[in-house]
């Protein structure tokens, strides 16, 4: 038995209308998740740049106080420089007078 072919319709155009809608719908409803989801992206990159700003802050405090700090071990390097110099002039006469004792 031999079935007929049937001829390719067009559809009716409250179909095609229906269609149109729903493909509309779709694509702003596509559209616009992509453009929540942009939207997301840039929030996540403006509280990574603000925590960002804050972890600088912190280690431009961290450096301040450490340059201060070195400063003060400076200041008082050179406030014990002469103690150390008479320091090591004592060791020095110590070894002479060791190399004559012997």
């Amino acid at each position: 038995m031999v079935e007929k072919a049937q001829e390719a319709t067009e559809p009716a155009k409250a179909d095609i209308s229906g269609l149109c809608q729903d493909m509309f719908s779709k694509i702003a409803l596509y559209l616009t998740s992509k453009l929540t989801a942009t939207s997301e992206d840039y929030k996540l990159l403006e509280n990574i740049n603000k925590l960002t700003s804050l972890k600088y802050l912190e280690m431009k405090d961290l450096a301040v106080n450490i340059s201060r700090n070195i400063k003060d071990l400076n200041q008082k390097y050179t406030a014990l420089q002469p103690y150390l110099n008479q320091i090591t002039l004592i060791e020095e006469q110590i070894a002479a007078l060791e190399l004559a004792a012997y």
